[in-house]
């Protein structure tokens, strides 16, 4: 397959949102969820996130990156006010409506109510979580580091709660996210589903991969 070479000089010179589409497509395929607060007064938030990292398993740490300020980053604000947020995978369902929250509502308003999704509260969690998902998670707080190079800012969350269907969590703790219809994305609009090519052995020097599909 034949390539392109684009350089240093040739990726500053793209016009502007040609150079975000380039550099967003390749990280390749991401994560993609929605992003559930409340502010201090019970106002609800909705937003649409595609920047989650795993951070650590123990304790159950996630990265979340925020674009820099302003304008005011309402999730971000409302994490850092309340401590708490929630994750909500997305599926082929819910899909476009999770994409218009990516746009900039007035601050009074809902995103839940402008997409007409459904927010739920479980086990006296403070933040909502998105009635239609399928994987949620809720969120605390723990740091927020600033990245001067870019000004952005990365929220670090612990995983304190987990609602997965009983029939997408294997034995080993493993998650079928296809059987859960949750989906990923590549670039800032492009929306995907998965097919699961295996699942592999824990590798080892000595020791040949083996598949643990059966």
């Amino acid at each position: 397959m034949s390539k392109i070479h684009i350089n240093k000089d040739q990726i500053e010179q793209l016009e502007k949102q040609k150079r975000v589409h380039l550099i967003n497509s390749l990280g390749g395929f991401k994560s993609v969820s929605l992003v559930g607060t409340s502010d201090e007064n019970g106002n609800e938030n909705l937003a649409i996130f595609s920047s989650f990292f795993h951070i650590g398993a123990n304790p159950p740490l996630i990265g979340l990156i925020f674009r820099p300020s302003p304008p005011e980053r309402d999730s971000m604000r409302n994490i850092l006010d309340t401590g708490f947020f929630t994750i909500n995978h997305i599926n082929e369902s819910i899909y476009k409506q999770a994409h218009q929250t990516s746009a900039r509502y007035d601050k009074g308003v809902s995103e839940f109510d402008a997409t007409n999704l459904k927010s739920e509260y479980k086990n006296d969690f403070y933040s909502p979580f998105v009635a239609e998902s399928n994987i949620q998670l809720g969120v605390e707080f723990k740091e927020k580091i600033d990245i001067s190079i870019n000004s952005t800012t990365m929220i670090i969350g612990e995983i304190t709660q987990i609602y997965i269907p009983k029939n997408c969590l294997l034995e080993d703790g493993f998650i079928d996210l296809e059987k859960a219809n949750t989906i990923t994305c590549s670039g800032l609009d492009s929306y995907h589903k998965t097919i699961q090519l295996d699942r592999l052995s824990y590798a080892k020097p000595d020791k040949e991969i083996t598949s643990l599909i059966f």
